[in-house]
């Protein structure tokens, strides 16, 4: 599977797995100059979530959520600041991770890290 294949159904697997938890998602891959945001979501809590989703076909080389370094959070950060410019948006937010492991395109594992940095 490309690299770009699995990104995009591990990206579809987390949001149908947000949903499912009761998350209503705003915005997929969200983009600015200054980074991207895979997925934007309100909690069931009313909190804005900017979720980075790590996808990876084998686990043998650390969890995917161990990928998302400083440098990535901060890029992350700097994307949400936009997406929170462009909307007035001022309230309560949080950055979680979602991780999804697929073995032959079946879902293997999901873990969600919430409030995962910063």
């Amino acid at each position: 599977m490309k690299h770009l294949d699995l990104g995009r159904q591990g990206e579809d697997v987390a949001a149908r797995y947000l949903e499912a938890k009761g998350y209503r998602i705003e915005q997929r891959n969200f983009r600015t100059r200054a980074g991207e945001v895979d997925i934007v979501a309100w909690s069931p809590e009313g909190y804005l979530v900017f979720v980075e989703v790590k996808t990876r076909s084998l686990d043998g080389f650390g969890g995917p959520e161990e990928a998302v370094n400083r440098k990535k959070q901060d890029q992350i950060a700097r994307a949400a600041g936009a997406f929170m410019e462009t909307m007035g948006y001022e309230g309560e937010i949080r950055f979680d991770i979602v991780s999804v492991l697929l073995a032959n395109g079946q879902v293997k594992a999901i873990r969600h890290a919430e409030d995962a940095f910063f």
